[in-house]
């Protein structure tokens, strides 16, 4: 389900250094939501300085990448990007349970947002779908979550 809301949300915002860190696993699927989430954040006002771009092999690796960045405090937010994409074998769910738990840990050792934006499918068609077909755009939906919760945290 697509929070409209934020899905449709085009209004300008501070730039504030962000963090992508994307699996180059199911590339096809991982590089559009990255663009997605790249454009989103342009077209809402970030500078492309402040946007830095981080690839790693598949999701497993994500949360490695997003502690180290927490630990440096050069940026306020992460968004992980990924594509999981149930086969065959248990192995879906492994992964799965390891890059969210890795992802919500860091984020609340290091006090920092780390945003999921790792799809999560039966097959490739539903990761589709999720990138500009029926269910929205879950890049452009990370990217402008990860502008509300930062919006949201400052207030605090």
């Amino acid at each position: 389900m697509q929070n409209t809301e934020l899905a449709e949300d085009t209004s300008i915002v501070s730039s504030f250094p962000i963090a992508i860190i994307t699996s180059v696993f199911n590339r096809d699927v991982t590089k559009a939501l990255q663009e997605g989430a790249i454009s989103q954040l342009l077209k809402r006002g970030f500078n492309e300085k402040d946007i830095k771009s981080f690839e790693v092999p598949g999701a497993v690796e994500i949360p490695l990448v997003a502690k180290r960045l927490a630990m440096q405090k050069a940026v306020q937010s992460i968004i992980s990007l990924g594509a999981v994409i149930r086969g065959e074998t248990s192995h879906y769910d492994l992964v799965c349970d390891m890059v969210s738990q890795g992802c919500l840990q860091v984020s609340l050792e290091y006090n920092i947002p780390v945003l999921f934006g790792v799809l999560t499918t039966d097959n490739e068609e539903q990761a589709w779908d999720r990138l500009g077909g029926k269910a929205g755009h879950k890049g452009v939906d990370v990217a402008n979550a990860a502008i509300s919760l930062h919006q949201t945290l400052s207030q605090l």
